[in-house]
C-alpha cells in the first residue's frame, strides 16, 4: 500500500514537473518570438520556415532547473565544470540527471524496505543525486590533466613555428593540427574564434576560463603582456615551458615522498570496515546491535561520519599543491 502511495506521488510529481516545465518554455519562446518578429507579428508560428534564432528558442530545454541554478548561484560554475569536463549536458543536463538518481535511489531502497526506512532512503538517493556531480569532477580534472600534460610541448611548438616566420595565430591553427586532444580540441576553439572576429584577449581569458590551470594563466598573461609591451615572445615562451616541466618534476617528487601518508591515511580508514566484516563471522549477534537497534544506528552514522572527517583531514595534510 505505502509503495503504491510512493509510486503514484512520484509519478504525479514528474507528470506536474513536466506540464509546468512544458508552460514555462512556451512562454519564453513566444517571448522569444515577439522579440524577432516584432509587436507586429505577436502570433507567428515558429514552423520549419522560421528564422534560426526563433528555432533555438523552441529547443530550450530545463527552464526550471536552470533557473534554480541561478538562484542558487552556481550555474555559472557548473557550466564551466562542464566546459572543462568537454561535456554537451549543460546545466540544467546535470540537474536533471541528479534529480533522476535520487528517484531511482530512493526507490530503490524504499520498495525493498516496504517505507520501513525513510532515513537510509534518503540517504541513498542523496548519495546517488551526488554521483553526476563527482563523474563531471573527475572528468574535468582527468582532461586537465591530459591537457597540462601536453602543454609544454604546446608552448615549444608555438616558439619554434614564430622562429620559422608563422604569426601567432597561424601558430594556433598548426596547434590543433598537430596535436591530440584535449588540447588539439581548446586551441582549434580558440583559433576559430579570433578568426571569426573576437579580440585576442577575450578569446585568450576563455581558455583560462575553461582550462583552470597555473600553466595556462602564465600563458595567457605573457602573450597579453607581449602584445601590448613587445618583446620576445618566442624566447618567453620557450622558458615558461621550461618551468612548468621543473614543476612537474617538483611536483612528483612533493607526491612521492607524501605517499606514505596517503597511504597511512586509507589504511585507518579501511581498518574499521574490515574489523566489522571479522566480527561479523565471528560473532554476528554484536554486529547485528548495530543493525537492528535505534542506538545502534546512531553510533554507527556517529562512527562512519568521523571516520569520513579523519581520512578527509589526513588527506588535506598530505596534499601539497606546487
Amino acid at each position: 500500500m505505502i509503495a503504491g502511495v510512493f509510486l503514484i506521488s512520484a509519478v504525479m510529481t514528474v507528470l506536474g514537473y513536466w506540464l509546468f516545465a512544458g508552460r514555462l518554455e512556451r512562454k519564453e519562446r513566444a517571448v522569444a518570438v515577439h522579440r524577432v518578429a516584432g509587436p507586429a507579428a505577436p502570433k507567428a508560428k515558429t514552423g520549419a520556415s522560421a528564422p534560426a534564432l526563433i528555432q533555438m528558442a523552441g529547443q530550450m530545454q530545463g527552464l526550471m532547473a536552470t533557473r534554480l541554478l541561478e538562484r542558487l548561484k552556481i550555474k555559472e560554475a557548473v557550466e564551466r565544470q562542464l566546459e572543462t569536463a568537454a561535456l554537451k549536458w549543460g546545466a540544467a543536463g546535470l540537474a536533471h540527471r541528479s534529480v533522476g538518481l535520487f528517484l531511482a535511489g530512493f526507490v530503490s531502497i524504499t520498495l525493498p524496505t516496504h517505507n520501513s526506512e525513510p532515513l537510509m532512503a534518503l540517504a541513498g538517493g542523496a548519495v546517488a543525486a551526488v554521483a553526476p556531480f563527482l563523474y563531471v569532477r573527475r572528468a574535468a580534472a582527468g582532461r586537465l590533466r591530459k591537457f597540462e600534460e601536453q602543454f609544454p610541448d604546446c608552448l615549444e611548438f608555438i616558439s619554434r613555428s614564430m622562429r620559422a616566420g608563422h604569426a601567432f595565430s597561424v601558430s594556433l591553427d598548426l596547434v590543433h593540427r598537430e596535436f591530440n586532444d584535449p588540447l588539439a580540441g581548446e586551441f582549434r576553439r580558440v583559433f576559430e574564434e579570433q578568426n571569426l572576429g573576437q579580440p585576442l584577449e577575450i578569446v585568450l581569458r576563455k581558455l583560462g576560463q575553461r582550462m583552470p590551470s597555473m600553466d595556462v594563466q602564465f600563458f595567457v598573461s605573457a602573450v597579453l603582456m607581449q602584445k601590448r609591451t613587445g618583446g620576445n615572445l618566442a624566447e618567453l615562451l620557450d622558458g615558461l615551458a621550461e618551468l612548468i616541466r621543473q614543476r612537474f618534476k617538483l611536483r612528483a617528487r612533493v607526491r612521492a615522498i607524501s605517499a606514505m601518508g596517503m597511504m597511512s591515511g586509507r589504511v585507518l580508514a579501511a581498518i574499521p570496515a574490515i574489523v566489522a566484516a571479522l566480527m561479523l563471522v565471528v560473532n554476528r549477534p554484536y554486529v547485528r546491535f548495530f543493525v537492528d537497534d535505534p542506538a545502534g544506528h546512531q553510533m554507527l552514522a556517529g562512527a562512519i561520519g568521523l571516520q569520513l572527517i579523519g581520512y578527509l583531514v589526513i588527506r588535506k595534510i598530505v596534499t601539497i599543491e606546487v
